[in-house]
């Protein structure tokens, strides 16, 4: 059977947030794909000698990230990627591990925090329950702050209840918003997409050996996957959402997992491996409502209070997306980094997007990424 168009987005991107499976990113992995050339110069103001560069930067970033850490030891307060130097930031609060953080090619800092203690005061959030007010919180590693936004003007009192619960946890500081997080799951036709018991459209994230990674809030087990065309793909087999936000969908002997996610007329970018890459690295997302956009990645493992409920673990980023864009994949170089979750704004003015790392929705399903 000829493949269809939409089995192009079925290919996995690299880079996923969350934890981190073995792999090594070099300058030969991180090189400039026509697609993330394209949308990171639109969406970053890079030249194309400028993004490519980055690319190779953010690469040696993400390959020296463990070992950096690992000198770090129980100082270790956070790691970063600079846009400014081009290097790997290691934040440490002891000033004695500098030299041996430096020695992997980082560059350190000292901070005040341990990345411990963060993702302490940050874990003890996630046991509570926010109002509407609250519309997320995470580690902003540069910042060493637990970052808590608020819509601009709450004052009610378990808004309060909830910021007095956040202080006492640790150091924090509050963002206001004058925007609501939401879901971009869709029905609008358009792009390469899926669609679910035949009316709501998602995108797809990733190809896996038997079908694919998305969203899971576009789906549960058991509901049917179809083409844009409506042909039948496959069946959702898991779906995790509120609390996580990923879906495994088995398909059809009728199509073919490919490692390739659609560059939307720009070319498409083969995946080769799924190395996260660390924050401030840019990062770029395909989806079938708004195609390609890039940005950077801002914190991992934040908690994003949607109407539908709350979903921990997300990976915050400045690039945008909108209704439909749900699942879409997500790449830093020729790595995959996640499927998309929600988030705020749009294409037209920006927004704040957030996704699901790849590599917790591998784990989880025990599932292979499809790789050249």
């Amino acid at each position: 059977m000829t493949r269809s168009p939409l089995v192009r987005t079925l290919g996995l991107t690299a880079l996923a947030v969350g934890s981190v499976l073995a792999g090594t990113v070099n300058a030969a992995a991180a090189a400039p794909a026509s697609p993330l050339l394209g949308a990171m110069q639109r969406d970053l103001g890079l030249t194309a000698e400028q993004a490519g560069t980055r690319l190779t930067q953010e690469a040696t970033a993400a390959s020296i990230a463990p070992a950096a850490e690992a000198a770090a030891g129980p100082a270790f307060g956070g790691a970063w990627y600079d846009a400014a130097s081009g290097k790997l930031v290691v934040g440490i609060t002891d000033a004695a591990r500098a030299d041996a953080v430096e020695a992997t090619g980082a560059d350190s800092t000292l901070v005040a925090h341990t990345e411990s203690a963060l993702d302490a005061a940050k874990a003890s959030l996630d046991t509570l329950t926010a109002p509407r007010e609250v519309t997320g919180w995470y580690v902003d590693e540069r910042a060493n702050r637990v970052v808590v936004t608020v819509v601009r003007g709450a004052q009610s009192p378990e808004a309060r209840a909830f910021l007095d619960r956040a202080r006492a946890a640790g150091p924090m500081q509050v963002e206001e918003t004058t925007t609501v997080p939401r879901l971009f799951a869709g029905d609008v036709v358009g792009g390469d997409a899926y669609y679910i018991n035949g009316s709501a459209r998602c995108s797809i994230g990733f190809s896996v050996r038997g079908g694919f990674v998305s969203a899971g809030h576009c789906g549960s087990a058991g509901d049917s996957v179809s083409a844009p065309d409506g042909s039948a793909m496959g069946t959702f087999q898991g779906s995790s959402f509120p609390g996580n936000d990923y879906s495994y969908v088995r398909t059809t002997s009728s199509w073919t997992p490919s490692p390739t996610v659609d560059g939307y007329g720009n070319g498409d970018v083969t995946v080769t491996g799924h190395t996260a890459a660390p924050v401030g690295s840019s990062v770029c997302r395909s989806g079938s409502t708004t195609g390609w956009h890039c940005g950077t990645i801002q914190a991992t493992n934040q908690t994003v209070n949607y109407a539908e409920g709350s979903v921990s673990g997300l990976t915050r980023t400045s690039a945008c997306a909108e209704p439909g864009d749900s699942g879409g994949s997500w790449v830093s170089g020729s790595q995959a980094q996640g499927v998309t979750s929600g988030g705020s704004g749009d294409c037209t003015r920006g927004g704040t997007t957030y996704f699901q790392p790849v590599n917790e929705i591998l784990s989880a399903y025990g599932l292979t990424l499809v790789t050249a």
